[in-house]
């Protein structure tokens, strides 16, 4: 139960606390924290998004769950949280895209669209009748200045990653980032790299069913999901070596 003191400061809108709490921007994180994990890794010749996308039922359709997006050409983002609340910000993620385009004539920088979509999460949490977005983004995109990845947080605030994930298993994956993240990766090494995440964080759970990948290219700047075949030779590679690993810890354990 709540302290006494703190009823009713996360009844209908959000206020502050006593002690400076905003109870409703916690829930909000606490509803992606539920979510499944979502990742995003920087490299040398430009993005990888990827999504642990199991499902609860065998009669759910995986291809029906959406949870990478493509925003432009050049921008995608993958999600964690309230999926109705991610598409909503989605869509005008991908307005603010077209609006730059139309005024600018040029394509959004990654940065400025993240700001733009924190700044209306921030709204959710200022204005009385509405409640905080029950959802992260982690945005990702290429321009003619660089590879860049931010991940937008409930309350509103950003920051920009190298490596970055959202979700139930954030801490494990981060752990693995941590480790073995270099500057100088590689498209191919980057997807091995948040495959390896995914696997530790669900526990040994990844199948070619469960994960989707999409990668936002340096060289042509264009966003593209990867496909089946593609994905389930990276999953090989990724089952065949966590077996050896495994038979060689087993080794040295006898020994």
């Amino acid at each position: 139960m709540q302290p006494l003191q703190n009823a009713g400061y996360d009844r209908a809108i959000t206020v502050f606390s006593p002690d400076g709490r905003l109870f409703q921007v916690e829930y909000a994180r606490e509803a992606v924290k539920r979510g499944t994990t979502s990742l995003g890794v920087k490299s040398k010749e430009g993005i990888v998004l990827l999504v642990d996308k199991r499902t609860t039922s065998e009669l759910v359709e995986p291809k029906s769950i959406e949870k990478i997006f493509q925003i432009d050409d050049h921008i995608g983002a993958a999600t964690s949280g309230l999926v109705a609340d991610a598409r909503a910000l989605i869509e005008r993620a991908r307005i603010e895209s077209q609006i730059n385009k139309i005024t600018y004539n040029e394509p959004i920088r990654v940065d400025a669209l993240a700001k733009r979509i924190c700044d209306m999460k921030q709204l959710y949490t200022q204005n009385g009748g509405v409640r905080p977005f029950g959802s992260a983004l982690l945005i990702g995109g290429v321009t003619k200045n660089g590879c860049k990845l931010f991940e937008t947080d409930p309350s509103g605030a950003l920051i920009e990653y190298k490596a970055a994930a959202i979700g139930s298993g954030r801490a494990v994956a981060m752990e693995v980032f941590e480790k073995n993240y270099k500057e100088d990766l590689t498209l191919n090494e980057a997807i091995d790299l948040a495959l390896d995440a995914v696997y530790e964080a669900t526990e040994g759970k990844t199948t070619t069913e469960s994960v989707e990948i999409a990668v936002i290219d340096f060289n042509d700047k264009k966003y593209r999901k990867i496909s089946d075949e593609e994905v389930a030779k990276h999953v090989e590679v990724l089952l065949d070596r966590n077996a050896n690993k495994e038979d060689n810890e087993e080794i040295e354990s006898e020994e």
